[in-house]
């Protein structure tokens, strides 16, 4: 089976979300004369007057941060989401929609401008950590929240709008797509087999130890079996649990450990300030049973062959489903490689 998977196409399940991706490691081979991206190498200061997101500095809205020292929050001057939206529905025939409320949070991660999470020191990393679990927390106990969504976009190539070290909460009524369909599947297999889906799958990947790049005693560093995306990794607990709430001191700073470990190991791969949006995909806060949930972070990096390449999720992909070119046995090997 091995040989056979590294070398034809084939479709891979992703058991999270019950959908395919077409998997072809032979076209890695293939000639590339398509878009080539320019490289940021630029060098940023600690501090960027003209950054609306550093210590001191006025934003668009005309509010001014204060000094921060470490990690700072503030409700998005510019939200997806309203607190106050009214509550309306339209059932018109096929014409659907109904109102969603939710609050919008952004978390800088540090007053140096010139920072990321692959050259923050771990027990800096870990101050954002606490602070994810204090606004997942805080939302969540939110009688209109049912659902807290904590990301990060970095990179203009992800369409990041600034440079500055920084991720977002978004907090919402309902669940969105992505994560209810991570709910079904997550409780069919627990009713079906009384235990967590992504705990058995870590075993089994802990058992072929084909695409572990990395683990400490509280989590795993992988590269999904049904990975989309060239580089895509997963932080996984060892331990099946619901919400990142339920992580001791101890498991924050092994998280934090693990995603200095892989935010470094991106950077090395091309030796770039790697871009990625990453995401952490948890229970719902709807004061239901999730018990079969298990949470985990996952990171989507766009870049293929070098700095400069880029993954397009275009044709076939937005018409019939994703598809990769290097197999995650491949991009496993690679990562863990430049550990």
């Amino acid at each position: 089976m091995t040989n056979n998977i590294q070398d034809y196409s084939h479709k891979r399940l992703n058991i999270l979300t019950g959908e395919w991706v077409l998997v072809s490691p032979h076209r890695a081979k293939r000639p590339w004369q398509g878009q080539n991206e320019e490289v940021a190498n630029d060098t940023r200061p600690s501090h960027d007057e003209s950054c609306y997101l550093c210590s001191g500095n006025t934003r668009a809205n005309g509010e001014k941060n204060p000094d921060y020292k470490d990690v700072f929050v503030f409700t998005n001057d510019f939200a997806a989401l309203q607190k106050d939206s009214e509550t309306f529905s339209v059932n018109d025939g096929l014409f659907k929609a109904q109102s969603e409320q939710g609050v919008c949070k952004v978390i800088c991660f540090s007053p140096d401008h010139s920072k990321s999470l692959a050259n923050m020191s771990v027990p800096d990393i870990n101050k954002v950590v606490k602070t994810w679990q204090n606004e997942f927390k805080t939302l969540g106990a939110m009688d209109l929240i049912n659902y807290v969504q904590i990301f990060e976009n970095k990179g203009a190539i992800m369409g990041c709008s600034n440079p500055h070290p920084h991720g977002q909460v978004w907090s919402q009524s309902t669940l969105p797509n992505e994560v209810f369909k991570k709910d079904n599947q997550q409780k069919a297999y627990f009713e079906s087999k009384k235990s967590s889906l992504l705990g058995d799958y870590l075993n089994q990947e802990l058992n072929a130890k084909e695409r572990i790049i990395y683990e400490n005693d509280a989590f795993v560093v992988l590269v999904p079996f049904w990975a989309i995306w060239p580089f895509e990794t997963m932080i996984v607990p060892k331990k099946a649990q619901e919400n990142i709430l339920e992580m001791t001191d101890k498991d924050t700073e092994l998280f934090a450990d693990a995603i200095s470990v892989i935010t470094k190991t991106y950077d090395k791969l091309f030796n770039i300030s790697f871009p990625y949006s990453s995401g952490i995909h948890q229970a719902p806060t709807n004061n239901q049973d999730n018990s079969h949930w298990h949470w985990h972070m996952s990171f989507y990096p766009p870049l293929l062959r070098s700095a400069t390449v880029k993954k397009f999720m275009v044709g076939y992909e937005m018409f019939g489903s994703p598809q990769r070119d290097i197999t995650a046995e491949w991009a496993a090997n690679k990562l863990k490689s430049l550990l």
